[in-house]
């Protein structure tokens, strides 16, 4: 895609939204008390939206599927820290099932996005 185009996938627009989310639960209860899970958690979410980003502003699909790849290990950081956070009572059920919701949708998606990139006019 690249010039600006990364704004128009749905996956970048999702889990922006989903890093906006993971920013606000952060700011709540316990979990702004631990400096260390709360940013890593916070990074990890940052890191989905703009490793697509970069992915899909590269010159060359094996760049693009590389920034892609790194997005989806990033989000099962997310999936993985607000886990942590749920089991030692940061976060309630209904965040953590919120959390699995979006992320499942998230790294659904992401799993579909390198067999695009190598097929432009798929897009």
């Amino acid at each position: 895609m690249g010039k600006g185009g990364f704004k128009e996938l749905k996956v970048w627009q999702k889990s922006k939204d989903f890093a906006v989310y993971i920013y606000r639960i952060t700011n709540i209860g316990s979990f702004t008390k631990d400096y260390s899970l709360r940013d890593q958690i916070r990074r990890a979410a940052v890191s989905i939206p703009s490793n697509i980003a970069e992915g899909d502003e590269r010159q060359s699909n094996k760049e693009s599927i590389r920034f892609f790849y790194i997005a989806k290990g990033s989000s099962a950081e997310v999936l993985t820290q607000a886990t942590i956070a749920f089991e030692i009572g940061y976060i309630d059920n209904g965040i953590f099932k919120e959390i699995e919701k979006r992320w499942t949708e998230i790294s659904g998606m992401l799993s579909n996005l390198p067999p695009l990139a190598l097929c432009p006019l798929c897009l």
